[in-house]
């Protein structure tokens, strides 16, 4: 895939961003660098290995899924609403 300026405009479409004209040149440069480095990989042969091979015979350690509250910090939030009560939100009925 070749990284142009056509290609460089339709993606700040897509991502809503704007790129200023000095960084252009050096955005394409980027991009192309990343997309021949993952055109690499996809030349490596992976026959042969397990889809659920790991680096490492060590699982992730699972913890309890337990919520928890900190008042404080629902205090701050809360604080720069523009409408709250007793700890939520108050905000316009949309549907009838």
């Amino acid at each position: 895939m070749k990284i142009d300026e056509t290609l460089l405009q339709r993606l700040e479409k897509l991502s809503y961003l704007q790129i200023p004209q000095e960084h252009r040149e050096e955005m394409i440069a980027q991009l192309s660098e990343i997309v021949s480095f993952v055109d690499n990989l996809s030349e490596l042969s992976t026959e042969g290995v397990d889809a659920t091979f790991a680096m490492s015979e060590v699982s992730t350690r699972l913890r309890e899924d337990v919520g928890t509250v900190d008042r404080a910090v629902n205090d701050d939030i809360l604080a720069h609403a523009p409408h709250s009560q007793e700890h939520f939100f108050i905000v316009p009925k949309i549907i009838e």
